[in-house]
């Protein structure tokens, strides 16, 4: 099978394993390796790192009225609209000139980020409260969400996971050795590298 928006090549992870392109036994086994770990790191880092196909439409509940966190996305084109009556009826369009996404300085410090914030910045504000049922997604966001590419962290980190899922096959028990420690365990849990790599990426979830 093929890998679904996976973050690293078979052929990448058969290089870690000293497995030659040539030797295609395990070519499928590599690939379900390559996308379970890519989704475990979307759920370590609260989000996704390849890019929906089209353009899709979402709905957000502001922070505040000049605040509004939205999911990742990868570009600068989008159609913003809010409901100013909270009906489920999205009636104001906004301009270009009305926001601004963020983060500004999406390349700091070697870092690649894609926008997930929207700041009101010019003749509206975000509607947040519907008298009668307290706070609503009432802002509609359409673009294409995800991250323009995947971040070579997340790539070498997805090439460490998978790596490790492949050699629990040959762990029974979880147990892949006996060192002068005892017996060496395969973790279940993202590899203490892969969190490392990852870690600023995660993206923090606030519940109320």
């Amino acid at each position: 099978m093929a890998i679904t928006n996976g973050y690293s090549t078979r052929n990448q992870i058969k290089a870690a394993l000293r497995i030659g392109t040539a030797d295609t036994i395990d070519d499928e086994l590599i690939d379900n390796c390559a996308g379970a770990a890519s989704r475990l790191i979307d759920g370590y880092c609260n989000r996704k790192f390849w890019v929906v196909g089209s353009a899709t439409s979402r709905v957000f509940q502001a922070e505040d009225s000049f605040f509004c966190s939205i999911d990742d996305m990868s570009g600068t084109a989008l159609t913003l609209q809010t409901s100013t009556n909270a009906d489920g009826i999205f009636d104001t369009t906004w301009a270009v000139t009305d926001y601004q996404l963020e983060p500004l300085n999406g390349d700091l410090d070697g870092i690649t980020w894609a926008f997930d914030k929207i700041r009101a910045v010019g003749d509206y504000l975000f509607p947040t409260v519907n008298a009668n049922y307290g706070s609503q997604a009432l802002v509609k966001v359409t673009a294409n969400f995800g991250w323009p590419y995947v971040p070579e962290p997340v790539t070498q980190a997805t090439i460490i996971q998978a790596s490790r899922l492949f050699k629990r096959y040959d762990s029974p028990l979880g147990v892949a050795g006996f060192g002068d420690m005892g017996a060496i365990r395969v973790s279940r849990a993202l590899d203490p590298d892969v969190a490392q790599l990852v870690e600023p990426y995660r993206r923090m979830r606030l519940f109320a």
